[in-house]
Formats: structure tokens, sequence, C-alpha cells
């Protein structure tokens, strides 16, 4: 027989043998293990109450119920669409039509642009150097032998420069106009003699007239010439001839 439980508490349970409130592998358990075994517990209703919570959420929330799984004949039947029927020639005829006008139907606004790029010119200015030709002219000497030539002034060329203004169209020269020309160097006119002086006989060591030859002897007299002289003559350079015998100037006298 059980005791009778006390004042103000009812028996925990009906009328028999009552079973003990704690099992008794629990009793029989280490310390480190009861505390192990209660951790758990805790852990265990913490992670229920959490996806519980989560589901509720997801309820109240109003997330996409799952799709059916239903049989075909359940889904509403959705119309079928009949198939084109196949073109016939006249058709296809008209609807090409506007796709085969002819080009020149385009308007010229949408043809592609063909103007030609506009040519590159340059103009420069450019100097070149001409030569200016010396003249020449002649002048008559009588102290020269008649035909005689005898350059008195050396002729020199003269220098002209000039100025040109040259353009040039995409490389090419097109054009050359003259805007400047200058004398830089003055020609010298050559000068040249030309001798007058006619071609004589007489010996210019005597006067009057003594022949030129290879002996000139006196008239009369013995000498055998091959020239001879007639008369008085006076020596006025080297008596060659050896007419003046008397060496007093004069020969033949």
């Amino acid at each position: 027989m059980q005791p009778p439980p006390g004042p103000g508490h009812p028996p925990p349970y009906g009328p028999g043998p009552q079973p003990s409130a704690v099992p008794n592998w629990f009793r029989r358990a280490s310390p480190g293990r009861r505390a192990a075994v209660i951790l758990g517990s805790v852990l265990l209703s913490v992670l229920l109450l959490c996806c519980a919570g989560t589901a509720i959420v997801g309820a109240l929330a109003g997330e996409p119920a799952p799709k059916s799984t239903g049989t075909a004949a359940d889904e509403p039947q959705r119309p079928v669409a009949a198939a084109p029927a196949e073109p016939t020639p006249d058709a296809l005829a008209e609807a090409q039509s506007p796709a085969e006008a002819p080009s020149s139907a385009v308007p010229s606004s949408a043809a592609p642009s063909s103007v030609a790029p506009s040519p590159v010119v340059r103009v420069t200015t450019v100097t070149e150097r001409a030569t200016i030709r010396h003249s020449a002219r002649t002048v008559k000497d009588a102290s020269l032998a008649e035909g005689k030539r005898v350059v008195r002034t050396k002729g020199v060329d003269g220098v002209r420069t000039l100025t040109y203004q040259v353009t040039i169209t995409d490389g090419v020269q097109t054009g050359k106009k003259l805007v400047k020309s200058t004398v830089t160097k003055q020609p010298v006119t050559e000068v040249v003699a030309i001798g007058t002086k006619k071609k004589s006989n007489c010996d210019p060591n005597y006067s009057p007239c003594v022949p030129i030859a290879s002996d000139v002897d006196c008239l009369p007299g013995s000498g055998n010439g091959p020239a001879y002289v007639r008369g008085t003559v006076k020596v006025i350079g080297e008596d060659i001839y050896d007419l003046d015998r008397d060496n007093d100037g004069y020969g033949c006298d």
C-alpha cells in the first residue's frame, strides 16, 4: 500500500501502481551525460520552434501554392491554332512587289555620297640663279701689226637671281610664275684689240726706207748685195747693215 498523498496534493496517477517520474537510465547516468542530454533537448526544442515559425511566416506572406500534379484531363483545354494555309502564287507576287521596286525609285538622298575629296594645293617660293653671258667688243690698235688680235680686258659672266611662285597640286607642279628678277653680279665685257699697222719691207732701223734683206749695200759701191740703197739714209736704230762707215749717224753719204 502506498501512503496517501499529503494534504493539498492530489495523487499524480490513478489507482494502481505509479511509475517513477525520472527514468532509471537517467538516474544511473553520470552528471556529464545528464548535462549533455539536457542541452540536446533544449537545442532540439529551439530548432523545432524556429522551423515552425518559418512555416507560419511563409504562409502569412502568401507564398504560391505548389503546382497541381493532377492529370491532363483536370487542366483547362487550350485552343489549338490552325496551321496557316499555303500562299498562292498570286499572293506571293503581291507580297514581293514592294521589295522588287526598281532602284531608280529610291530617293537620291538615300544614295551613298560619291563626292571626290578636295585637291591639296600648296604654293611655295623658289629661287634660281641664271648666268648672264658677257659680251665682247673689238677696238683698232695702230701699234699692232695688221690682223693681230690682243685681249685687253677679259670677259666675265654675270649672275641673275630669279624668284618664282610655284603651285603644287596633290604633289604635282601645276604652275610657275616669275615674281622677281635681280642682277646680283654684273657681267664684264671682253675687249679685244685688232692691229691696223700695215706690214712693210722697210727695216725700222733706217729712214728713209732700207729694204729688209740678208745684206744691203750702198750704190754705187763695191758691195755684192743682194739689196741696195741709193742715197743717204739716217740710222735711227742699230746699223745692222754697216752703212754708216764713219759713224756720223748717216749711211751711204
